[in-house]
């Protein structure tokens, strides 16, 4: 059958993403056939795409999507034709109409949550998931301070700690982005781009430092984090938006107060087929119970995917991107 993919020969601009008309082969053994309905977008893709992650060439993007099961390979147990299936780590080449993933990489998507609404949040809110349930377990009163509390990780972050009776505190990078962070459930918002702003968390923490750090800015952050860190408390580094955190002497956690520092990542926490979908019916229940919320800011048809990459860098829409083949 006949599939559309989007492949890069190079890397670099917008521009260097191909739509293409391919042939798919028929699923093979332990393989499902995917019609895809909806196509997550992740900042990962921009960067994979520009080659701050560097992709061997040719090479398609895309982590998520979701769709209906119209294939069974050889072996394949626990899906029936008509399925509706999420996926969030089956290799690089979800931007596509039509895919083969391992029937192992696949989720059933639960009666009640839109294939649009799981695109929008598997991958982000799988790692709200291992961090508020596994990296530390969010307990009713932990002080949470989550930084970029505005982005689509921090979003969930924020909506989902409150859920679990957290005292949340975000901060963001503008007056705009902090109205985001309080409209999603943090209790105070502050803009770190302002030069007292971890004066003002601790102030809004009413002096009382964070049991748990969620920082995913990295560079412009990290020490403030430790500081802000209640001893024995624990500092969770999880991205570098404003570049590597600064290499630090371990001695340091023990003159801020004990402290506990990890820099975790999706994919090891979802590593088995069991673990994945254990942890997903976790985020499935907390869509369903409205401690998670889809916000899809943007739909684009996959045919427009290079305009959807431009309005992402632009920063012109907020909210979850969502193509749509």
């Amino acid at each position: 059958m006949k599939t559309q993919v989007v492949r890069l020969a190079e890397l670099g601009a917008p521009s260097v993403m191909r739509l293409q008309d391919e042939t798919l082969l028929a699923p093979g053994p332990g393989e499902v056939q995917l019609r895809q309905t909806a196509i997550g977008f992740n900042l990962i893709d921009v960067y994979q795409r520009k080659g701050v992650y560097p992709l061997p060439l040719p090479t398609g993007l895309g982590h998520e999507a979701a769709g209906v099961v119209e294939g069974l390979g050889a072996g394949v147990t626990g899906f029936t034709l008509g399925d509706r299936v999420a996926y969030m780590n089956a290799g690089l080449g979800a931007y596509a109409s039509h895919r083969n993933v391992a029937a192992e990489k696949l989720v059933a998507i639960p009666d009640g949550i839109s294939d649009e609404g799981v695109a929008a949040v598997l991958f982000k809110g799988m790692t709200a998931q291992y961090l508020l349930l596994r990296t530390h377990k969010v307990q009713p009163g932990d002080v949470v301070l989550v930084h970029a509390a505005a982005g689509g990780v921090g979003q969930i972050l924020c909506r989902w700690a409150k859920a679990l009776g957290a005292f949340v505190v975000g901060t963001a990078g503008s007056p705009e982005k902090c109205a985001t962070a309080l409209a999603v459930g943090c209790d105070a918002a502050i803009d770190y781009n302002k030069p007292d702003w971890p004066a003002a968390v601790l102030a809004a923490m009413n002096g009382k430092k964070a049991r748990v750090v969620y920082d995913s800015v990295g560079k412009s952050t990290f020490l403030h984090s430790l500081d802000l860190t209640a001893p024995f408390g624990l500092v969770v580094l999880y991205g570098a938006a404003s570049g590597p955190a600064p290499a630090i002497d371990p001695e340091l956690l023990n003159k801020k107060g004990c402290l506990f520092l990890t820099r975790p990542s999706v994919f090891p926490h979802n590593a088995d087929p069991t673990t994945f979908r254990t942890n997903a019916a976790e985020l499935f229940a907390a869509i369903q119970s409205g401690a998670v919320k889809p916000e899809i800011g943007a739909r684009f048809p996959l045919s427009a995917v290079v305009e959807a990459h431009m309005a992402a860098e632009a920063r012109a829409t907020s909210g979850a991107i969502v193509l749509l083949p």
